[in-house]
């Protein structure tokens, strides 16, 4: 076997076989060659004897080059699906919202019995979902000051069951709201209020169902949300509570079919949903068919003089309702579209079994 420890040629020009071996092979290269900074094998182009070929400066510097630019880029592929994965982990929720049925609300029930998963809630603290029977009849109370003096209390309490929202109480307006509550839909800022009261909230009403909605840092479970970790705190004191949070992915939904109905971005058009938005969604999912009690019309207001009522039915002489409407309608940015989000619901209604009760409108 012959060695050329100098003069190797240029790898563009030669037509070389395979690389054999790297510096420091013991197949019985000379000492002098072994010295040499990069030195390799290749069989000449006839097939012949190993040649031994060291690699000029500027060779050694394009190498050098070359696994710099594989190096970057290896790192800018690995970087992506690191990226990707987190993408699909966070559930971000712009791109998964378009990877849901748009459709949802409006959508029929299903028809078989028995108990339906829906993924749009999972529960705190194990994130398992939402896991229960379909309400053949579904009594969505508001919290609007319209519920005083209706005495609707009994008919309410009739539903097989009664959604409510917020820290909207029945102690002591029974008559007017009923006492039973199925579930509890509650704003994220709404939770600190009904810790004013936590033993009637949740040490005596343990059979209620709390599904709480929430974006943002205070709601974050890997984090550990300020919010999140006072739900937390809930169920280790009371461990047969049901506590649930809307998903980030169903908060995106949420977002994306106020888009799809009103043709507004809810951020850009600086919009939040209100609590009323997210019961009637989980309403529609739930609920066979849905009697709304309390719960004006999107013109109600625009009427001539319209009865002032108080916003709340539990806070008497403090806001009137009608002023609160407008105000946040025609709020620029940081306010809920209380009117425009009735005018949904009245086109939701002509599609779905919903009826609206006291005052008693028809969907247009």
């Amino acid at each position: 076997m012959g060695f050329t420890p100098s003069g190797c040629p240029d790898l563009e020009e030669g037509i070389w076989g395979d690389i054999c071996s790297f510096k420091d092979q013991e197949l019985g290269v000379p000492e002098k060659a072994l010295s040499m900074e990069i030195e390799f094998y290749r069989r000449g182009p006839t097939g012949g004897d190993w040649v031994l070929h060291t690699r000029t400066p500027q060779a050694r510097h394009r190498l050098l080059l070359q696994g710099r630019l594989l190096l970057l880029s290896l790192c800018a592929l690995t970087l992506s699906a690191v990226y990707i994965c987190l993408c699909c982990w966070a559930c971000m929720p712009l791109c998964l919202a378009t990877c849901l049925d748009p459709h949802l609300p409006l959508a029929p029930r299903p028809t078989e019995p028995g108990p339906l998963h829906f993924s749009g809630y999972s529960s705190v603290p194990d994130g398992k979902p939402l896991v229960r029977e379909l309400c053949r009849s579904c009594a969505v109370v508001s919290s609007s000051g319209q519920m005083l003096g209706s005495g609707l209390g009994a008919q309410i309490d009739g539903a097989e069951c009664v959604l409510r929202m917020n820290q909207a109480p029945t102690l002591g307006f029974e008559e007017d709201v009923g006492q039973r509550s199925t579930l509890r839909v509650i704003s994220h800022t709404s939770v600190p209020l009904l810790l004013r009261n936590y033993s009637h909230y949740f040490q005596q009403a343990q059979d209620t169902l709390y599904v709480v909605w929430g974006q943002g840092r205070h709601m974050d479970r890997m984090l550990g949300g300020r919010t999140y970790r006072t739900l937390l705190q809930l169920t280790r004191m009371y461990p047969g509570l049901q506590v649930y949070t809307f998903t980030e992915r169903m908060m995106a939904y949420c977002d994306q079919i106020f888009q799809e109905e009103t043709g507004k971005n809810r951020r850009q058009s600086g919009s939040f949903l209100s609590t009323g938005w997210f019961t009637m969604i989980l309403a529609l999912e739930l609920c066979e068919e849905i009697v709304v009690y309390g719960m004006v019309s999107d013109s109600y207001c625009s009427e001539k003089s319209p009865p002032s009522v108080p916003y709340h039915y539990f806070e008497k002489g403090r806001l009137d309702e009608c002023q609160m409407y407008l105000l946040h309608e025609q709020a620029p940015r940081s306010a809920h579209r209380f009117i425009t989000e009735k005018a949904v619901f009245s086109r939701w209604a002509k599609k779905r079994p919903i009826v609206f009760a006291h005052p008693s409108w028809r969907a247009k």
